[in-house]
């Protein structure tokens, strides 16, 4: 998942301790036209999600989306406690110094069940995200929606880590800290390719998975970033910065900036250094 042009609204979060005599979690049917996560912190019975049921068991985490009809079973045996967040969100762009929302929206990506027992970073982000909204403190709302991001990195994060291996990751990393050292030239998938003995395919695809963005893109990122901190101290032209960057030419170096910062180097300058 690409999260960067993402924007979150949580319309509410839930926790039920099962240590509560308050009340049990009952048997329910719905639909939805917004997405919940849901984490099992104890207890059993049994969720329907469309047309597959799974067990309720602690450390499980259930992705709905909109739309998918889903159910939950009780066992009065073994009451259930959850962790839930309700939210929806849109993709948000900014392209030539204006702000669009655009209607197609990418999928999270999300498993409808999967488990998270040992995943403490995300289940910790979980358990903080509840308390901040139910505490309701000053700005709660901006701080939830930060948690939420987070806790969706987190996971996405475990995930990867189930299904790659942690020599991949360690090749993904070296190929990073290869483009930071090299971050004033260029660098080829080939050079790359010979660098951690991978087929280029392979490597572009599974560069991707693991970062978001292709090989190049992610280094023109990274380029971009640089050159931002390089305006910013105001002692260099925008030539000089496209120059210390590997760039040859200053306009395709300016369109590269426009394309991730939606304004021109020049403008980026005039608004962060003399506040145009």
């Amino acid at each position: 998942m690409n999260s960067n042009q993402l924007f979150f609204y949580i319309h509410y979060c839930n926790g039920r301790n099962m240590k509560e005599p308050v009340r049990h979690p009952r048997k329910f049917s719905r639909t939805l036209s917004h997405h919940e996560l849901i984490l099992v912190t104890g207890g059993a019975g049994s969720i329907t999600l469309g047309s597959k049921k799974y067990p309720v068991q602690e450390g499980m985490l259930y992705y709905i989306g909109p739309g998918v009809f889903h159910s939950f079973e009780p066992n009065p045996a073994q009451p259930a406690s959850f962790l839930t967040v309700h939210f929806s969100y849109a993709r948000v762009i900014l392209q030539e110094g204006e702000w669009g929302v655009l209607d197609e929206v990418p999928s999270l990506g999300l498993q409808p069940a999967q488990s998270l027992k040992d995943a403490y970073p995300a289940l910790d982000l979980f358990h903080k995200l509840v308390d901040c909204w139910n505490v309701k403190l000053p700005a709660y709302e901006f701080m939830s929606k930060t948690l939420l991001q987070q806790l969706l990195i987190a996971i996405f994060q475990y995930v990867k880590k189930q299904h790659q291996s942690d020599a991949t990751s360690l090749k993904v990393e070296k190929i990073i800290e290869y483009m930071h050292l090299h971050i004033s030239g260029k660098i080829t998938l080939t050079e790359l390719s010979d660098l951690v003995q991978l087929a280029p395919t392979y490597l572009s695809r599974t560069f991707k998975e693991t970062t978001g963005y292709s090989v190049i893109e992610f280094f023109n990122k990274i380029k971009i970033d640089k050159s931002k901190e390089l305006l910013i101290e105001g002692d260099k032209k925008v030539k000089e910065v496209a120059q210390a960057l590997g760039f040859t030419d200053e306009f395709y170096f300016s369109r590269i900036f426009k394309k991730y910062e939606g304004i021109s180097p020049s403008e980026y300058y005039s608004k962060n250094v003399h506040g145009i």
